[in-house]
C-alpha cells in the first residue's frame, strides 16, 4: 500500500522557454530555496560567531554528530522514492547498536563478523517490512510502526534496561574514531553512500523504476515494472543502511543502552521530508535530503553557539520542515495556476477507468 506519493515539480525546459530572466529566477527560487537559505544560515552565523563557527573544529563537529542522522535519512529516503515510509530506521538503531556491542563482550564474536550479523538482521528486517506492507497489505506507517516497537522491545528486554559495557577491539573503534584530513570518517562513509544512491536513483534503470513505482504503482505495474520486488528491496536497502547507522553509532558511543538511539527518528524522518522539498520539489532525493541534513546542522550549531537552550533543537527541526514544506506547496500551487493560465477555456476531458 502507498503511504505517500513521489512526483517531482522542478521546473522543464518547455515551461522555462518563453520566461524572462527575472521569471526563470523567480521559478527557481522555491526549487533551490532550501539550499539558498542553507548558504545564508552560514553566512549568517560566520558574521555572527566568527571565532567560532567557521572554524575546523565546528565542521569537525557537525560532521561527528550528524553523520547517524544523515545516514538514517538517506535510509528512509529509499523507501521514500517508493511511496512508502519506514520508521524503524529510529527504532532499529536502538537495537542494532546494542547488538554489534553485545556480540563482542557477552558472546566473544569477532567485530568484523559481529558487524556482518548487525547488517543482515537489519537487511531481514526490512524484508520483512516489505512482507508486511506488499503481502500483508499493511500501511507502511503502521506496519514499520508495529516492527520498529518490537525492535525496541526486543532491545528492552536484551539489556534488561543496563547498560552494555566492555573493553571492544581497536578495530572496532577506529569504524567511526579514525581521521581523515582533519575530520571524521563517518563523513566520508555519508558522501560515499549519498553518491552511490544518487547515481542508482538518477542514472540507473531501478532508479526510475523506483520512482515511477512512487509516482503511480498501478501505472508502474501495467508496464511491466516488478512492484512488490523493487518495493520489498527498498525496505531491505533501507534496513541494512540503518543497521549500518547503528554499528557506527555503537563504534561511537562504546556502550550500549536502549534509552539511546529514538532520538534520532525525529531528525532522520525530518531530514528525509526536507529532500522533497528542495533540488527537485515533490519527490525525495539524495542532495535534497543531504541539504536537510545540513541546514538541521547548521542552523541547531549556530542557534546553540548564540545561546540556545535545549529545546532549540527539537523546535528548529519542526519550524524548519512547516516552513520547507509551505516553500515547496507554494512551488506547487504556482506552477498548477500557471498550467492553467497558460491554456484558458480548453475542455477537461474525464477518463474513465
Amino acid at each position: 500500500m502507498q503511504s505517500i506519493e513521489s512526483t517531482a515539480l522542478e521546473p522543464t525546459r518547455s515551461e522555462l522557454a518563453g520566461l524572462t530572466m527575472g521569471q526563470k529566477i523567480a521559478r527557481y527560487i522555491p526549487v533551490y530555496g532550501l539550499v539558498i537559505l542553507t548558504v545564508a544560515l552560514i553566512l549568517l552565523f560566520s558574521i555572527l560567531l566568527p571565532g567560532t563557527f567557521p572554524t575546523l573544529l565546528n565542521l569537525r563537529s557537525i560532521v561527528s554528530d550528524k553523520a547517524i542522522i544523515a545516514l538514517l535519512s538517506l535510509a528512509a529516503m529509499i523507501p521514500m522514492a517508493s511511496g512508502r515510509i519506514d520508521l524503524t530506521v529510529g527504532y532499529g538503531i536502538v537495537l542494532w547498536h546494542i547488538l554489534a556491542i553485545s556480540l563482542q563482550t557477552m558472546f566473544g564474536v569477532p567485530w568484523p563478523i559481529a558487524v556482518v550479523i548487525v547488517l543482515a538482521l537489519g537487511a531481514f528486517t526490512g524484508f520483512l517490512n516489505g512482507l508486511l506492507v506488499e503481502v500483508a497489505r499493511i500501511d507502511s506507517f503502521i506496519a514499520t510502526l508495529g516492527t520498529g516497537t518490537i525492535l525496541y522491545a526486543l532491545a528492552l528486554w536484551h539489556t534488561g534496561g543496563r547498560q552494555v559495557v566492555g573493553v571492544l577491539p581497536e578495530g572496532f573503534y577506529a569504524l567511526n574514531g579514525t581521521m581523515v584530513f582533519g575530520l571524521p570518517i563517518t563523513g566520508f562513509y555519508v558522501i560515499a553512500i549519498a553518491v552511490a544512491l544518487w547515481v542508482i536513483l538518477e542514472y540507473l534503470p531501478i532508479g526510475r523504476y523506483v520512482y515511477a513505482i512512487g509516482a503511480n504503482p498501478k501505472a508502474a505495474a501495467l508496464n511491466g515494472i516488478p512492484v512488490r520486488r523493487f518495493v520489498i528491496g527498498a525496505f531491505v536497502s533501507s534496513g541494512t543502511l540503518a543497521a549500518l547507522a547503528g554499528v557506527l553509532l555503537a563504534s561511537k558511543l562504546r556502550i550500549g543502552q536502549a534509552s539511546v538511539g529514538l532520538e534520532y527518528l525525529l531528525p532522520a524522518l525530518v531530514g528525509a521530508f526536507l529532500g522533497s522539498t528542495t533540488i527537485k520539489p515533490g519527490r525525495v532525493n539524495v542532495w535534497g535530503t543531504m541539504t536537510g541534513v545540513i541546514i538541521l546542522a547548521v542552523g541547531i550549531s549556530g542557534i546553540q553557539q548564540i545561546g540556545g537552550s535545549f529545546f532549540v533543537e527539537p523546535l528548529f527541526n519542526g519550524v524548519t520542515l512547516l516552513v520547507a514544506i509551505g516553500i515547496a506547496g507554494y512551488a506547487q500551487r504556482k506552477r498548477g495556476a500557471a498550467g492553467k493560465a497558460a491554456a484558458p477555456g480548453l475542455p477537461v476531458k474525464i477518463q474513465k477507468n
